[in-house]
């Protein structure tokens, strides 16, 4: 199969059959052998009869449906796993995303080599004030903090190697970070495409002012997961370490301080209490490395989600 294409949705009944048929235009046109996953997050309205209905209409389509909402990092997780196709190609359900941009983003993957290629959404239709403006500051600082060199970290519109999605796992709202992961998995060729943004047709936007905290609590998360992620303690070890030498030093120095003077009054200087705490945050520090490091090795399933009913699948 040449090509999965991956769409999470929640709540998109009215935009589903128009999105389903422009991309059979353009799979068709193009001559590729392709399927369509739709991955319903527990959507309230009628999006998984609308499903149901896009079934029987093309045998391309499948779905899959959340018993409730788990949000889109769950659902691009399940439709990885579910993908057979050697190029895999993400997309919203809102038809802002252009399917007219898949030909070329499949070429990107399959002849020039990419592992991943994020869509950059350099004409935006949104406001300027709730997503622009903040969306301009999270990618400057994922772009430092990463050392990715992408415009538009959060652009639903991205082409990836098979191998890409099958390596990587995504969870809380780290959707938005895929390019991150997909680096810390050893996928260096990353690159961008200037893709169409079109105005929403259908409903409002489904996100809110807190994704952006969310996200850069999650860009923290990846950032120190992915350097120490299986070795824990090379972090909490080397700060506990510190810790605890500035404890044992100023202890010595408080010692030799009372031997010389009988009358030196350890307990009422600051600098005993400096001692203290800095032994028992060393102590502490160990201690998390070490619960760290059995974590690490003994980790449970972290995706586990509750499915309601698959087709085609």
């Amino acid at each position: 199969m040449d090509i999965s294409i991956v769409v999470p949705l929640f709540n998109e009944e009215e935009s589903l059959p128009e999105l389903c048929a422009w991309i059979k235009r353009v799979m068709d046109a193009n001559r590729f052998l392709y399927e369509i996953i739709l991955i319903d997050d527990g959507s309230t309205d009628n999006s998984w009869e609308v499903i149901e209905e896009l079934r029987k209409q093309y045998d391309c389509v499948k779905g899959i449906k959340f018993q409730r909402n788990y949000g889109k990092s769950a659902a691009l997780n399940e439709g990885f796993k579910a993908v057979l196709g050697e190029v895999v190609i993400t997309m919203d359900a809102d038809l802002q995303d252009s399917p007219d941009e898949i030909p070329d983003l499949y070429k990107m993957i399959v002849s020039d080599g990419y592992d991943l290629v994020s869509g950059w959404k350099k004409k935006r239709f949104d406001s300027t004030l709730s997503k622009n403006i903040p969306s301009k500051f999270f990618n400057a600082v994922t772009r430092r903090m990463s050392g990715i060199k992408l415009h538009d970290f959060n652009c639903g519109l991205k082409s990836y190697k098979k191998k890409v999605v099958k390596s990587i796992e995504v969870y809380g709202e780290m959707h938005r970070y895929i390019p991150v992961l997909a680096k810390w998995a050893g996928f260096k060729k990353i690159g961008e495409k200037v893709v169409e943004h079109r105005a929403r047709k259908y409903g409002v936007t489904k996100f809110g002012w807190e994704r952006f905290v969310n996200g850069f609590l999650d860009l923290a998360s990846i950032m120190f997961v992915g350097r120490f992620g299986k070795k824990p303690m090379h972090f909490f070890g080397l700060w506990g370490t510190i810790a605890f030498l500035i404890g044992i030093a100023v202890s010595i120095y408080l010692i030799i301080s009372k031997f010389a003077n009988p009358e030196y009054m350890l307990t009422n200087r600051p600098a005993f209490f400096l001692a203290l705490t800095m032994v028992l945050l060393g102590s502490q520090f160990f201690l998390a490395g070490f619960v760290g490091e059995l974590i690490a090795r003994n980790s449970p399933e972290r995706n586990s989600y509750l499915i309601e009913k698959k087709i085609g699948l």
